[in-house]
This record gives C-alpha cells, structure tokens and sequence, in this order.
C-alpha cells in the first residue's frame, strides 16, 4: 500500500472489496492502537453474504473485523487480498 495519507473521514461508507471482485461490505470505523497510532483492522458494516465464507474476527457486538494488514489498495474502493483473510 502507498504511502500517501488517508484521511479518515474519506474512507468512512467506502466499499470493500477482494482482488478478486468479492464484495464484503463498507467501511463502519477503524481500530487502533492508541499508544502507537498503528491501525490494527476495518470494522465493516451491511456485510454480504459472502463474508460468512471467510474466518474473520468479530468485536464484542459481533461486527466484522477485516485486518488492516490484508489492505492493497484505497481508492474508490477499499481492496483487501482474500488470501490474507482466510
């Protein structure tokens, strides 16, 4: 992913995709850690089914966590690679 800033606000409602095409749902919050400022996953609203296929981690009220990690690319959409969410 390149280094250019996103600001916050913008990726808030983007949707979320896989390389491959799959969509996952939009973008609901981010966490981080707050002593390092390292971003840690996307929290994921109006999932799709297709996200029951895959073994992703859930909060406390049982939304989707996608790890910062498996982003590619921020654009118009959010990409995240399948591979690194299986």
């Amino acid at each position: 992913m390149s280094n250019a800033k996103n600001i916050f606000s913008s990726l808030i409602g983007k949707m979320i995709v896989t390389k491959e095409g799959k969509r996952l749902g939009f973008v609901k919050d981010i966490t981080f850690e707050t002593k390092s400022g390292e971003l840690i996953s996307i929290v994921v609203k109006e999932t799709t089914p297709y996200t029951k296929n895959l073994n992703l981690e859930r909060t406390n009220s049982n939304e989707l966590l996608i790890p910062y990690n498996s982003i590619i690319a921020i654009g118009d959409f959010v990409i995240v690679s399948e591979e690194d969410l299986i």
